[in-house]
């Protein structure tokens, strides 16, 4: 074990309730689990790699009800996913430099946050929509796959704020592309860990963290949005990523502490 046995349980308690809150909303809580990591773990290929693996749980799940529901067609998402799939490969293959990574990693968090609370305002509450030109969705998938790659992160949490803002389609679509878009992209990111010789699972922590993440993810995906706040349970979660985006950036990247 990398970790006390004190710290994996407090970690644990933190990624159940991440994944219970984040599935609920369509999300698998990749940035709140980079947030979480970084405070007890010093390898960035650890924190990456967990990150991805419990990502993977999480939307494994809620990809599975959304389109056995009938929420999610697979022709709707290609466009964003053709592209995001071999750029988020290319992303975890980078080699980063631990104080690049971190920079990287507090930046990305900031935006998380940012993007978070944003959606809070911007989330449509009706069904309107409004067309886009196709090369739209291929030029987001690629960015937004890109910098899923580079932190460790599915993308859905950049990815459902930009489609509800441009209102794409309806809400629970969104989240559906947004617990999809995630899925493929941190199998393509441990693709790119794997090939790369970066992937770094500590098997315990890993096997609590994917066993903790399952269950949280479960019930998190079966709580109606009408019995819970998704803007409050967003605004909370994003003063938290903020704060710990801050302090990575500080602390770890730009070492001014």
């Amino acid at each position: 074990m990398q970790i006390p046995v004190e710290e994996l349980i407090l970690l644990c308690l933190g990624f159940f309730v991440v994944a219970t809150l984040y599935s609920a909303v369509g999300f698998g809580g990749g940035s709140s689990y980079l947030a979480l990591l970084t405070l007890f773990f010093s390898s960035f290929f650890a924190i990456r790699s967990i990150a991805l693996i419990c990502n993977l749980v999480v939307v494994s799940g809620s990809t599975y009800l959304y389109f056995k529901n009938g929420h999610a067609r697979l022709k709707d998402f290609l466009p964003f996913i053709v592209t995001s799939i071999p750029f988020a490969f290319i992303g975890a293959s980078f080699r980063l430099k631990e104080q690049v990574f971190f920079i990287i990693l507090g930046g990305a968090l900031i935006l998380s946050a940012i993007f978070l609370a944003l959606q809070t305002f911007t989330l449509q509450t009706g069904d309107e929509t409004k067309a886009h030109p196709t090369y739209f969705s291929y030029l987001l998938g690629s960015g937004i796959g890109l910098l899923s790659g580079l932190v460790g992160i599915g993308g859905g949490i950049f990815l459902a704020p930009i489609l509800n803002h441009l209102q794409w389609d309806k809400a629970l679509k969104i989240a559906a592309l947004a617990s999809f878009f995630i899925l493929v992209n941190s199998i393509s990111g441990l693709g790119g860990l794997l090939l790369n010789g970066t992937l770094s699972l500590p098997w315990i922590e890993t096997l609590c963290l994917a066993g903790t993440v399952f269950l949280g993810g479960q019930l998190g995906i079966r709580i109606s949005l009408k019995r819970l706040s998704a803007k409050g349970i967003k605004r909370v979660t994003a003063v938290l990523v903020l704060i710990v985006g801050i302090r990575v950036l500080l602390v770890n990247g730009l070492a001014f502490f």
